[in-house]
Order: C-alpha cells, then structure tokens, then sequence
C-alpha cells in the first residue's frame, strides 16, 4: 500500500478512476444506439489529438485521446454540435440517411442520449451490491445508546433509550442514516422526531460544526449531534437482494449529493466545498493509498456523480438534450435550429465558465493563491 501519493501516482489513480467511468458511459450510449440501428463513426475516450486507435468491422473508429477528461460517440448524421437536421443531412441518400441519429424517432433518441448516465448510476448499483454481498449491509437500530455530556443532543433532552424515527419529514431505519443526515447539515436545524416508553415526542437540535483534518491536510466540516449505538448490527445479504442493497445505497447518496449541492446555491455551505478535476485526481490519488476497497467506493461515488451531473438540464449535457426532446414530445415539434444553436452555445458557456471556477477553487485548496499572495506581499 502506498503510503503518500506523489504526483505519478496521482495521476495513475486519476486516470483508472475517471477513464472507466468515461468509457462506460460512452458505452451506454453506443450500445442502446446500436441497438436502434444507429451507427457510430467514433468512440473516443479523451479530446484532443489522437493517440491510437482501430476501425472496426462497421466502420467505427475506436481511439484514445491526450486528454483524458471526458470522452464522445459520433454517430453518423452527427454534422452540428446539437445533433438537428440540417442541409447536409437531407443531402445523403436514403439508405445512408437510416442508420443516422436524426432519422430515428423520438424515443430511440432519447433512450440513447439516457443510456449514458443510467449505465453509470448502473455501475454503482453494480459495485454497492458487490460491497452488500460480500460484507453485508447494516442494520443498527437508530436507538441512542450513548449521550455525550454537555452535546447539543444533550442540551435538546435525547436520552439513552430513545429511538429516532424521523429526521426532517425523512423515515429512519438505521442508525448509519442517523449519522448520514447529521454529519451532511453542520449548524442547521434538524426537527427530530423520535420515541421514548412507547410516547411520540419531537425536539429541534442544531449538531455542532466539527472540523478535522486527515493526514493529507484536507478539512472537512460535518455536523455531530454527541449520541452514539455502542452496538453495530449487520446482516448476510444473499444474491437476489444485493441489488435492491446497491439501488438502495444508489438513491441515498444521490439523495446526498443533491442535498450538498442545494445546499451550496442556497449559500447553507461554502462554495469552496465545490471540486473540479485537480480535486478528484487528488482525491483519486489519497484514497488509493487506503486501498482497493476504498477506491471502488471512491469511483462509485464518482460514477454517481458522473450519471447526476449529465442528467441536469443543462443544453450541452445529456439532461438538456433530454429537456428538449421532452419540449419535442409536449409541442409535437422539435425546438428549432436557430434556439437550439443558442441554446447549446449557451450551456457550453455555463459549463465552461464552471469548469474554470472549480479549477480556482481547486488551486485555492492546494495553497496556490495563498502562496502567490505571500510571494507578492
């Protein structure tokens, strides 16, 4: 096991943890257009010049570019970046015209652009399942078997014996979704209900912030409400119930996720907490060095990410392509070429423009503003 990552071995660990991801979402989309008879010119993981490669059999060009973040599947018909017919389009024989994305109808489109991200929120299913079959999932009851003197649990009147029931409007089952809700809202109210000798009862509690950091240097902020189970309970999953575990253990962290991400636009939690490329290679490389379980956790965390983030609607990514053939299936009309130009130019500008703020804050984490300031000051 490696004990501090250096910079080779960051960016090995970055590019086994992204370049999967991508071609597994690529994959989606080539498979399910295939399968629509769609045919596919290139299958490219990475932008950029291209390194190597092979054409197959059907006349797809499979490569592998210099730069490695991101990836694409051209399909035939494919002459405008947002994918509309055009002149050149009606301009090809019939038969050739067949096989292109344009010429098939609305829900084959739309299943191809989706196959995308459902393959990668598929491949955490996948790998939660793994983790369920062969280590078992936990049931703690979420029943407080440990108060911390002077905690804000403490403060608010929880006591040993008391069995948390809701959180916010949301069902508890056990104790690890107790922790998961606390540690993800750091000085924010929790509405707690819970149920002590058979009597319901409820109590509003702020968890305080606590602050740590691992021995990379990295902080984290999570809250702590101060009660604790000192008895773990966990339970054999077998084959058929593993990926109800993974789909399960899916939708939690999404439901996480999105919860992390609202709470950063409704300002509850620092924008700096928002991480671009330099922090997953980063992140990619520390974790590695915890072992190989960690890091297929960390790249089905990243592979949930991957699968979320392309479904926003955002023009430019598969949610906005999905957006408007949703407008298309209510108007009984495509979007027309001029808004869709617009449109696309648009997100481009918006994921650009985030690409570009991530990276800041990334460089930020690492100290590289701190030190050029002290280096002019």
């Amino acid at each position: 096991m490696i004990e501090t990552p250096g910079f080779l071995w960051t960016v090995l660990f970055f590019i086994l943890a992204l370049a999967p991801l991508i071609f597994i979402h690529e994959m989606g989309h080539y498979l399910v257009a295939r399968w629509c008879g769609i045919k596919a010119e290139v299958f490219s993981i990475g932008f950029g010049k291209r390194l190597f490669g092979w054409t197959d059999a059907r006349g797809t060009d499979w490569r592998v570019c210099l730069i490695p973040l991101g990836g694409y599947v051209r399909f035939a018909g494919d002459m405008s970046p947002v994918s509309e017919p055009n002149d050149s389009w009606l301009a090809l024989p019939e038969a050739e015209r067949s096989v292109t994305f344009q010429s098939k109808p609305l829900w084959q489109r739309a299943a191809v652009v989706a196959a995308g991200p459902i393959t990668n929120l598929l491949l955490a299913v996948l790998i939660f399942a793994g983790f369920a079959l062969a280590f078992g999932k936990s049931v703690t009851p979420p029943v407080v078997q440990d108060v911390v003197a002077g905690s804000p649990a403490a403060k608010a009147g929880l006591t040993i014996g008391d069995t948390i029931m809701r959180i916010n409007g949301s069902d508890i089952a056990t104790f690890d979704e107790v922790s998961a809700m606390v540690q993800d809202r750091p000085g924010m109210l929790l509405k707690i209900d819970f149920e002590r000798s058979g009597a319901a009862k409820t109590v509003e509690i702020v968890p305080a912030v606590r602050k740590e950091r691992d021995r990379f240097g990295n902080e984290f902020r999570y809250g702590q409400l101060g009660i604790g189970s000192s008895k773990v309970e966990r339970v054999d999953v077998g084959l058929f119930d593993a990926p109800i575990v993974g789909v399960q253990e899916t939708i939690s962290t999404l439901d996480r996720m999105i919860g992390g991400l609202w709470q950063i636009i409704t300002g509850r939690r620092s924008v700096d907490e928002l991480g671009g490329p330099i922090k997953i290679a980063q992140v990619s490389g520390q974790v590695a060095t915890m072992g190989w379980l960690a890091f297929l956790n960390f790249v089905a965390l990243i592979s949930i990410n991957l699968g979320f983030i392309n479904l926003l609607p955002i023009p430019m990514l598969d949610g906005g392509h999905l957006t408007f053939y949703a407008l298309e299936a209510i108007r009984r009309k495509p979007t027309s070429p001029r808004v869709m130009e617009y449109a696309f130019r648009s997100g481009l500008a918006l994921v650009f423009g985030l690409m570009v703020f991530t990276t800041l804050n990334d460089l930020g984490s690492l100290g590289v503003w701190s030190r050029i300031s002290g280096f002019f000051g």
